[in-house]
């Protein structure tokens, strides 16, 4: 579902001249990073659970880990830069194609993919090595470094500290951008004049919101917490959500609530129908 939805996502905004906005350039990296992010947990998951073999190498766990955190740093990211683009739309409509130009969009989502990756780099090199002299038994379903270092045969409140630093910086600042960028949003909805403005508008961002919501709450619930008040089978159920649903349902969401979407769904339909003819 995550595959074809995301696919068809991607594939719909690249044909369809109508998409090709900041906005939905923006919602094409979203749905790349979540295409990229179930692909690197559920595959690897699914094999373990249909084969019965639970194991990874050490090297195949370092590199699962380093496009996890890649990843979910980035999308935090893009969703907030989605937030801002939403806000300039509606409060600045008139400055609107200054702020988000093409340029603009390209510096949003390459600092998106360059700061993941730097992120990602510090906490896997950190977690490959430290010494692990306890059980190799990772207590969850892909290779998550909290869950890792629980094995470690040394302290790690050093890196606890920096969790919660990245955790801070890639998840609960973007969360609170995006709260303070609809909280002016939603000003500008109730002062609009206009019925099917207000409606198209609160569509868009209450779709947004759901997805945001899918999203940053498990995580932020999850790695905001001291070691001492987590326990592995809540953290592997949280993880489902921001690991397997979230990427499955965005796409789901976008198509359903967004008219733009079934609109250019059906042209692209009808086209592809009348070249056949």
């Amino acid at each position: 579902m995550a595959l074809f939805g995301n696919l068809s996502m991607i594939i719909l905004i690249l044909l369809d001249t109508h998409l090709h906005t900041p906005m939905y350039f923006l919602l094409s990296q979203l749905s790349l990073m979540d295409l990229s992010f179930i692909s690197t947990i559920v595959p690897k998951m699914a094999s373990d659970y249909l084969s019965g073999n639970k194991s990874i190498s050490f090297i195949g766990c370092g590199i699962q880990s380093f496009f996890f955190i890649t990843l979910a740093s980035a999308e935090g990211l893009i969703l907030a830069f989605m937030a801002y683009d939403r806000y300039m739309a509606i409060c600045f409509p008139l400055h609107y194609p200054i702020h988000m130009n093409k340029r603009v969009c390209v510096l949003m989502i390459t600092g998106s993919w360059i700061m993941g990756s730097i992120n990602s780099c510090a906490h896997t090199v950190y977690a490959l090595h430290i010494p692990y002299c306890r059980s190799r038994t990772i207590n969850h379903f892909f290779c998550d470094v909290p869950a890792m270092l629980t094995l470690a045969c040394m302290d790690t409140w050093v890196y606890e500290y920096t969790v919660f630093v990245s955790t801070t910086l890639f998840l609960a600042f973007p969360f609170i951008g995006i709260a303070c960028s609809y909280g002016r949003v939603l000003l500008a909805i109730c002062r609009m004049q206009s019925t099917e403005g207000r409606k198209k508008a609160y569509s868009t961002c209450s779709t947004h919101l759901t997805v945001v919501t899918f999203y940053y709450a498990p995580f932020v619930y999850t790695y905001l917490r001291p070691r001492s008040f987590r326990s592995p089978t809540e953290d592997k159920v949280l993880a489902v959500f921001y690991t397997i649903l979230t990427p499955m349902l965005n796409p789901i969401i976008y198509s359903l609530r967004n008219k733009e979407v079934m609109g250019a769904l059906k042209r692209v339909i009808l086209r592809f129908c009348y070249v056949k003819t």
